[in-house]
Parts: C-alpha cells; structure tokens; sequence
C-alpha cells in the first residue's frame, strides 16, 4: 500500500510540475495591412524578450473591422484611430483598452525605371495626378482623404475614369509593379518593401495626412491583462528602431 500510494504521489507531483511549465497559449493579433510588417517584426521581439508567443495577422482595415464586428476571436486589433473608437463604441474592444502606436504618413511611388513626378508642391502633385495615364490609391483612411483632396482641387470628376483602386487587402505597390497603373498613393510603410517600385518620396507637407494607429484589447480576450502588456511593449521607446526602419513614427 506505502509502495502504491508513494507512486501514485510522485506521478501526481511530475504532472503539476509539467503543467506549470506550459507555454502559455499564443496571443492573437489582428491588423490592418499598413501596420502588417513592422507589427511582425515588434511582436517577433516581443517573442524574443518575454517568450510569449504572438500570431499576427493582417488584411484590409474594412475586412479586419466586419470581422472583428462578427466576434472573430482575438485577444488584439490594431487600426486607425478611429476605427478602433467605434469598435470600442460598438463593445466589440473593452472600453480604455486604446493605445496609439504608430503615426503613418502617404507617400507616393511609381513602377521602377519609370519617370518620377514632382512633388514638392501641392501644385505639382496636383498637376502629376491630374496628367497621369491612372492613378492608384488604396481604400484605406489614404484613399479616402486622396479622393477629398482632389475633389477639392475639382479635378475628381475628370480623373475618375483613369482611378484603379485594388480590392482591400492587395498593396497598391503590386499594382505599380505590374504596370496597372502610373502612379500610386499609400501609407509609406505599404510600399517600402515592395519589389519593382520605387518611392518618389511623400506628401508635401501641406497636403500631408498623418494616420494614428492604435490597439485595443478585444472584448472576448480570455487574457486581458497579457494583451495589455503586449500593447504597451509596442507603445514604448524600445521599439521606436523598428517603427523608424518602416517608415512610421512612434505615436
């Protein structure tokens, strides 16, 4: 009997020992398709400094928001500002959960080898859209500032036949890359790394549009208090290296 009970309280004790030592479950991450490649790079360091594991993923800010909206499960979402304001308003992200992150400026990009247009003006972006074969920005928060912008230069009607717009998700530098189109508009982060393009450089800064990215804690998050924690090592200075290398700025 001392011989069977003395077995069965040493499995008991490696079992809860095991136990205590797994991984906690990996953190999910959602994103919009702007922030996709510098929030991979924080949260493969995040990994690296915590050892807690994070899954990101990222699609078109619209599609992340109705998916969000439908009670996709995630511990995370990371959008513009205020997207993240109505999914707060909305009780799919916990109320005081926002964190802004990043601040993305638009830039302008043209098929590599191709002439570059100048831009160092309102007037000459003006007149480099305006005389451009097609024109391609996104449907994010730039593409829909862009198509103000040239409704208030009274130049949207004229061009809207000559305007490609990629479905949401697809980068407009792809677009550039193939050929479909002359000149693009993106958030600069967006076109950086992409192959057979080059960045003409961004906005002047009279027409310049800076886009606030924030994080907020989804309501379903089994783990706030480890999302918390997540969003805070991606709001702070020692993450401002890899912000800075893809073209956005500590928020």
């Amino acid at each position: 009997m001392k011989a069977s009970f003395g077995t069965t309280l040493s499995w008991t004790s490696l079992h809860l020992s095991r136990r205590s030592h797994v991984p906690s479950r990996p953190l999910k991450l959602l994103s919009s398709m702007a922030t996709r490649e510098v929030l991979a790079e924080i949260a493969a360091r995040y990994r690296h400094d915590t050892a807690r594991s994070v899954i990101t993923e990222a699609a078109g800010g619209v599609d992340v928001a109705k998916r969000v909206q439908a009670g996709e499960a995630v511990d995370a979402v990371i959008l513009a500002s205020n997207a993240i304001d109505k999914l707060i308003a909305d009780n799919k992200l916990l109320p005081g959960s926002r964190v802004d992150l990043v601040r993305s400026g638009i830039a302008i990009a043209v098929r590599a080898g191709k002439p570059k247009p100048e831009i160092g003006s309102e007037d000459a972006v003006k007149k480099a859209v305006a005389t451009a074969r097609t024109v391609c920005y996104s449907t994010g928060p730039s593409g829909v500032y862009l198509e103000k912008m040239f409704e208030r230069w009274g130049i949207l009607a004229n061009i809207r036949s000559r305007i490609v717009v990629p479905p949401p998700g697809v980068p407009v530098g792809s677009l550039l890359a193939a050929g479909a189109a002359e000149i693009g508009f993106q958030q600069l982060s967006e076109l950086l790394n992409v192959a057979d393009i080059e960045v003409v450089g961004p906005l002047p800064p009279a027409i310049q549009s800076i886009t606030v990215f924030s994080g907020g804690i989804s309501s379903g998050c089994v783990d706030p208090d480890a999302a918390r924690a997540l969003l805070r090592f991606m709001a702070s200075p020692k993450v401002s290296d890899i912000k800075t290398r893809h073209g956005m700025e500590a928020a």
